[in-house]
């Protein structure tokens, strides 16, 4: 782990020269459909294959990434938000030298923070996105004011459901609720906890045709995660279900659906989209402006 720590800081300090990160926020329209415990092993997966990855905990002050990996992180995002840690610091290595900062409720507090932490923050984490390809937001369920800032901030957004009709609702709702204030966002589908690929396929085609119907939104079926027992195991095991049970039917699937996401990127061309720190800082002091 010291060697890894040091790796961190090399990292960090020289980056290498690359261009800036994709940013992904992973949300949903309520709790309990797996969010998390997908951003994580979605993450992984994308390490795995050779890309530079940081998961960033945004689920406001119930953060459990560092929980589903079964690590103790010294620092989280409100010790560096309170003063109390640096950037080097927050950030922590996790399995395939997986970055990821844990989540803390320092974030609900965003707005309260001094102009000069806040110009840091800024400054910062600027810096980050030369030293990665991706950085994948793992934001709370449903939407609140201050996560609204970072959703409308990245190039892109992954909506986890599951086939339930509530969880179908909530994500049209959440869904709709970002696109009425940015129509061009990409949008993903990802279905978890599916028990065949008929009832995924049902579920995805149900929510892309509300969208496409009612908003004239398309978005991109992305893939799905069967429920499988092994997720669970791996849950209570603290343990990554990629890496607990690799030939379970959850990691495969994790994996396609990495490889597609990889697979469309590929063709994607810039979206002329304002870098993601310029439109948050945008958002930010618009807020304080009104």
């Amino acid at each position: 782990m010291n060697d890894q720590a040091e790796q961190l800081r090399r990292k960090l300090r020289n980056g290498e020269d690359k261009a800036s990160a994709k940013t992904i926020a992973v949300i949903s329209g309520k709790g309990g459909v797996g969010k998390s415990n997908f951003s994580l092993n979605f993450s992984l997966s994308l390490q795995e294959k050779g890309h530079d990855v940081l998961l960033l905990d945004l689920d406001i002050g119930m953060g459990n990434i560092d929980v589903l990996l079964g690590l103790a992180s010294p620092y989280s995002a409100a010790d560096y938000f309170a003063g109390n840690a640096s950037l080097e610091k927050i950030i922590s290595v996790g399995p395939h030298g997986l970055h990821y900062i844990a989540g803390g409720t320092g974030l609900s507090q965003l707005a309260e923070i001094s102009a000069p932490v806040l110009g840091q923050f800024f400054r910062e984490f600027s810096e980050l996105f030369s030293k990665y390809e991706y950085i994948i937001l793992d934001m709370g369920a449903g939407i609140s004011t201050q996560s609204l800032h970072f959703i409308l901030s990245v190039n892109e957004l992954i909506a986890v459901t599951t086939p339930e009709p509530t969880s179908l609702t909530d994500a049209y709702a959440a869904l709709k609720f970002i696109h009425l204030r940015d129509n061009k966002m990409p949008v993903s589908i990802v279905v978890n906890k599916a028990e065949t690929e008929k009832e995924a396929a049902s579920a995805f085609n149900r929510i892309s045709n509300v969208m496409e119907s009612f908003l004239g939104k398309k978005v991109t079926r992305l893939g799905a995660v069967p429920d499988d027992r092994s997720v669970q195991q791996a849950v209570r095991k603290q343990t990554p279900y990629l890496l607990y049970k690799r030939s379970s039917a959850a990691s495969r699937a994790t994996l396609d659906i990495a490889d597609f996401f990889l697979q469309q990127n590929g063709k994607q061309q810039a979206d002329g989209k304002v870098p993601f720190m310029s439109r948050l800082k945008q958002l930010l002091f618009e807020k304080g402006r009104s």
